[in-house]
């Protein structure tokens, strides 16, 4: 006895879709495969030029030694001796204002784009008076010449560094001099500048390279940060957000006020040790690449220059709906049959879902050449165009044809839809796949289901 047709249709058409389904994975797995090599284009610009920059400072740093007289033993054999010790002291400043400007500069790698910038930022730094600790009463207290240091992620984006106290201007050297913290740069102070009773405002000017994302650590006891930049996709993110920021279609504009009541940081810094507050900006470059959130210091705030419209994230997206763009094909091609009594083939079907796979790979290949919403388009377009003529064969005129590629344009246009969609995609998709399940409730309503049964198996047994 044969299986009845019916059936062995519903099983070769669902083998066409597990085939499908195949097709669909292997180009997800080439969408994964171009992300991968859109992450070694944008490590290869930071090994060729910066990475991404984090800054910290200025601080001050300096060596002292403390010096005080002692009496050994008592009596006629009582002798008198000096013992010393030595400390570094690290002072924040008191107040630190910074206005800064980011200027994107994109690289390319072939294909591939890498949101590059360059940083304009105008410092000024102004200290309370320094007052050395000391542990012993009368002691004497020598110090070095304060150093100051400014601390860089990668110090290999340093296009200028001009520091200025009065109209002095300073020597700057690489390095901080800090075993802790080495990269970045320094530079000696004035030798009167210590013995002021109030300190001399220094103002640093800094041009600096990076890729991908700018941070801060607020080292000061009132920090106030002012960056703007003509990029008009920030991301926010670190320890503190924005107290204001204005993002508008050809850039953005962002403030952070930072005191050392909500950081700590001051207090720690402002002691004998070697800045042991601080956390170490570097990190390899491949770590960068893989976590960079989780190698940032602990307090500071920082934003990414992020692509919302990256090809292969919206392609991946899309990918992941095309067995249910499949799955609602071939419904209404069923609900055709069904409905007009046409006969449609296995191979019909594969075709369709080969037309609809098809348009994932096309969808990938244009968007690596022309925007997006243009590459979408035109892959829609030459799919849905595609399936109205294959459709007007496969149904038997042009009105069920051009019914059947309206309806796949639909799809593709509420596929557009949800992947614009980031907060209510979920809602939309169910609402979505609600009405067209509705929808085939409603229009089998009447069909008689056993009664097309009993018609295919006496098509079977008819001799």
């Amino acid at each position: 006895m044969k299986p009845p047709p019916l059936l062995v249709k519903a099983a070769a058409i669902g083998a066409i879709a597990i085939l499908l389904s195949v097709a669909l994975a292997r180009i997800g797995d080439l969408v994964d495969e171009r992300q991968r090599r859109l992450a070694e284009a944008e490590l290869n610009v930071e090994q060729s030029q910066a990475g991404r920059q984090t800054l910290a400072g200025p601080l001050l740093r300096m060596r002292c030694t403390e010096a005080w007289d002692v009496q050994y033993g008592s009596g006629p054999a009582a002798r008198s001796g000096t013992e010393k010790r030595e400390f570094i002291v690290t002072s924040v400043p008191a107040k630190l204002d910074v206005v800064a400007t980011a200027t994107m500069e994109p690289r390319y790698r072939g294909l591939f784009k890498v949101n590059t910038y360059g940083l304009h930022a105008e410092m000024e730094a102004t200290w309370a008076p320094v007052r050395p600790p000391l542990r012993h009463a009368n002691a004497r207290l020598q110090c070095d010449t304060p150093t100051l240091q400014v601390e860089v992620a990668d110090p290999r984006g340093i296009r200028r560094a001009d520091l200025r106290v009065g109209s002095d201007l300073l020597a700057v050297q690489p390095g901080t001099g800090d075993e802790k913290n080495p990269q970045g740069f320094q530079a000696r102070l004035p030798e009167g500048w210590l013995r002021a009773d109030v300190p001399p405002v220094v103002k640093l000017s800094l041009d600096l390279a990076g890729t991908s994302a700018l941070g801060w650590v607020p080292l000061a006891r009132e920090n106030h940060v002012q960056l703007s930049s003509n990029w008009p996709h920030p991301s926010f993110g670190g320890r503190f957000l924005p107290t204001r920021r204005d993002v508008r279609k050809n850039g953005f504009d962002a403030t952070w006020d930072v005191s050392a009541l909500a950081t700590g940081i001051a207090t720690g810094l402002s002691s004998e040790d070697t800045a042991a507050a601080l956390v170490p900006l570097t990190a390899s470059a491949a770590a960068v690449v893989d976590d960079s959130r989780e190698k940032r210091p602990s307090e500071s705030f920082d934003v990414s220059f992020i692509d919302p419209v990256n090809p292969y994230s919206l392609s991946d997206r899309a990918i992941k709906y095309g067995l249910l763009f499949i799955g609602l094909t071939f419904v209404a091609v069923a609900m055709v049959e069904l409905l007009l009594r046409r006969r449609v083939h296995p191979v019909q079907y594969l075709l369709v879902g080969c037309a609809i796979s098809i348009f994932f790979l096309l969808l990938l290949a244009l968007s690596e050449h022309v925007a997006f919403a243009l590459s979408y388009a035109i892959a829609a377009s030459a799919c849905a165009g595609l399936l109205t003529f294959y459709g007007r064969h496969m149904l038997g005129g042009w009105g069920a044809g051009a019914l059947f590629g309206a309806g796949i344009a639909g799809l593709y246009g509420a596929l557009y839809v949800l992947l614009q969609m980031e907060q209510s995609s979920l809602l939309t998709g169910a609402v979505l796949l609600f009405c067209v399940l509705a929808g085939v409730m409603v229009a089998t309503r009447r069909l008689d289901w056993h009664g097309l049964a009993d018609t295919n198996l006496q098509q079977v047994e008819a001799p």
